[in-house]
């Protein structure tokens, strides 16, 4: 078996989902997201793609509604020990099947929460879920039950968020070293990813995201890569990852000569990333931490090129996202507490120069404000 906690943490973090289950006046959760399922039991796949559920009783039972594949993969992975299968076949109907799971498990005509903001619940498996149950048990979204618990990491998560950071580290230097004129972008990549998977660490939830002279300007993965040129811009957005724990970074390597208005630029995005982070303590808001962003971005006189948001929680995330619940924007009242980990990024794009800058780091919450995880420097670099 390959568990990535003890037995008691996974203990802890059933009792608190149990209470807060209590709390709601839940009978029993439908879980179809795969970092619920991670939290809680370990269990760990990229079976979610297909519908699975893992059904956790107000009495503290756990059953795993899923494919074949996953029969094993469950057992070796996780604390779960009644797993059911569904069978892949003409006609299958696996949300009936997990009507009658839930019969067998006493929970007709009860409450249920069930997380309906889920990758792992499509809409056409919604809709069939949805009408098996009608008139069967009452459905209350919970979607964010668990994540709510999630965002407050322990001693043992923050052991795996660090070395995560460490390996975000290598990668940034890996950029810093080769990146020049000249360099294919996918070298530049390759130098990155191979220095996470040296140092022990996983595959991202999503990609890494680079872009090059008027592509810097993009803020998404595209397929495609270029070389540098001898005057250019290099745009790099990475989550190292360990154990499924992600911190992410974000920076612009200037390539050749800086011209006064990057550097302008970068020293804004710098000056708004220290307001954040001295903002981001206990008792503030999620929504106090993007309008410190805000403030100093429009005083620099930005404000036509910066993002409506500055960063977001950071966790154990599965494709195809790393982007963890909740996320900095205005008005956005989730209250800070220690032990929070988040992203930080600072992004501007002025698409009529054609000019991009973006500074962002790792940061964990401590009781009395936040440290960066991440080492790398924060200057700004040329090549």
């Amino acid at each position: 078996m390959v568990l990535h906690f003890d037995h008691d943490e996974y203990a802890a973090r059933q009792k608190r989902t149990l209470d807060q289950m209590a709390s709601d006046g839940l009978d029993g959760l439908l879980m179809f997201r795969q970092e619920s399922m991670y939290y809680l039991t370990g269990y760990d796949t990229q079976g979610f793609v297909y519908f699975q559920c893992l059904v956790l009783t107000a009495d503290g039972r756990f059953v795993l509604l899923t494919r074949a594949p996953d029969l094993r993969q469950a057992h070796h992975t996780s604390t779960l020990d009644d797993v059911r299968i569904w069978v892949d076949r003409a006609g299958a109907d696996p949300a009936a099947e997990l009507k009658d799971l839930l019969r067998d498990l006493g929970l007709q005509g009860k409450t249920l929460g069930i997380e309906l903001e889920s990758y792992g619940l499509t809409g056409r498996s919604w809709e069939r879920l949805r009408t098996t149950l009608d008139g069967f048990c009452r459905l209350e979204d919970a979607s964010d039950l668990v994540n709510r618990l999630r965002i407050v990491k322990s001693p043992a998560e923050l052991a795996y968020v660090k070395k995560s950071a460490e390996l975000g580290d290598l990668a940034h230097a890996a950029a810093r070293d080769i990146a020049g004129p000249g360099v294919f972008e996918g070298d530049v990549l390759a130098a990155m990813q191979g220095a996470v998977f040296k140092g022990g660490g996983d595959y991202p939830a999503a990609h890494w995201i680079v872009g090059s002279g008027e592509n810097a300007l993009l803020c998404r993965y595209y397929t495609g890569r270029r070389t540098l040129s001898e005057n250019d811009q290099l745009m790099l957005e990475f989550a190292a990852t360990y154990r499924h724990y992600h911190t992410a970074q974000m920076c612009t390597i200037l390539i050749g000569d800086a011209d006064p208005e990057h550097t302008a630029m970068h020293e804004a995005c710098q000056e708004a990333l220290a307001a954040c982070e001295a903002t981001l303590r206990p008792g503030a808001t999620m929504g106090d931490v993007f309008d410190a962003h805000a403030r100093v971005m429009d005083d620099h006189g930005y404000r036509a090129h910066r993002m409506n948001a500055c960063g977001y929680s950071m966790g154990s995330t599965f494709p195809p996202n790393w982007m963890d619940w909740p996320m900095f924007y205005h008005g956005n009242d989730v209250e800070i507490v220690p032990t929070m980990t988040f992203f930080l990024h600072m992004i501007l794009m002025d698409s009529d120069s054609g000019r991009a800058m973006a500074l962002g780091e790792s940061v964990v919450v401590t009781d009395d404000g936040c440290e960066p995880l991440n080492k790398a420097p924060l200057d700004l670099c040329r090549r």
